[in-house]
């Protein structure tokens, strides 16, 4: 048996307590009285205590629920807060961004900060997808995803051609002249993308190094960027991720073009936002 009453009953409670009243408990929760006499019954049964003392036409507390009444509207005003911080004061207003934390970090904060300080109105609920299934037409009015930008039932418009390029801290990169260089370091491999550092080293004339050098895969490009910045090796990543980062230097000019880019997206089907239409433009490319 769980060691709380079910949140019906505690709602009951709480309301009755507050009104001293079972039917005016009832009309705001919209049950009947005889609903709310019966979940203080089976609240009184699981507690093994009284908690109202029933008079023929009013409601007392008894010391034990003059006790508790106190935690109970802490632990509602406990949830109610809980509830305003992770989904907004106005849930229903507010315009859900999804995207990976990568494209957040590194592309997605000045923009969005420029967004909020120009519309401070608007509510904006920024989501994370670290998966390509946390992406898909529910729960968002609009996505930055990366692909080729051929999903159905999706606008989406193209942030720009995209390419990829090493990276490292500055110290490592002092001691990377060519390519050729890289024999004996660390490469760190972001899993999941068309393009990576085998296709990299085949364009800069240096197939197959990859065998001679150690190796870190991460799932995201977060930990590789991460760990590059530490000194940890050489990130294979996207030029757009480097706009506002400057803990990371580009030992190599050769930039790889990729099929692949970042895309701004939202449902075909939408339902009429203004302030979603608002961020759209926003962010839109020709916005700059």
């Amino acid at each position: 048996m769980s060691p709380l009453p079910p949140l019906l009953w505690l709602q009951a409670f709480e309301a009755a307590a507050r009104t001293l009243s079972f039917t005016a408990a009832g009309r705001e929760l919209g049950v009947t009285q005889a609903a709310i006499s019966q979940r203080i019954r089976l609240l009184e049964d699981r507690l093994g205590q009284k908690l109202f003392v029933r008079h023929p036409r009013s409601l007392t507390l008894t010391p034990a629920g003059q006790a508790w009444l106190p935690s109970i509207h802490d632990a509602f005003a406990r949830l109610a807060e809980g509830t305003q911080e992770v989904f907004g004061a106005a849930p229903a207003r507010a315009v859900t961004l999804r995207t990976t934390p990568v494209i957040q970090q590194s592309w997605l904060a000045p923009r969005l900060l420029a967004f909020h300080r120009a519309h401070p109105e608007v509510a904006v609920r920024l989501v994370s997808a670290i998966w390509p299934d946390d992406f898909g037409p529910q729960g968002a009015d609009l996505e930055i995803r990366y692909g080729l930008g051929d999903w159905t039932d999706m606008e989406a418009v193209s942030l720009g051609d995209e390419s990829l390029l090493p990276v490292c801290a500055p110290a490592l990169a002092e001691r990377l002249d060519e390519p050729a260089d890289l024999a004996g370091h660390t490469l760190l491999h972001a899993l999941g993308f068309a393009t990576g550092w085998p296709n990299w080293l085949e364009q800069a004339g240096v197939a197959g190094l990859e065998r001679h050098c150690s190796a870190l895969n991460c799932d995201n490009q977060v930990m590789t960027l991460a760990l590059a910045s530490r000194g940890g090796g050489v990130a294979l990543t996207h030029r757009r991720l480097l706009e506002s980062r400057d803990d990371l230097v580009v030992p190599f000019a050769l930039a790889v073009p990729s099929e692949e880019r970042f895309w701004l997206v939202r449902p075909l089907r939408r339902s009429d936002h203004p302030d979603a239409l608002l961020l759209w433009e926003w962010l839109q490319p020709t916005a700059a």
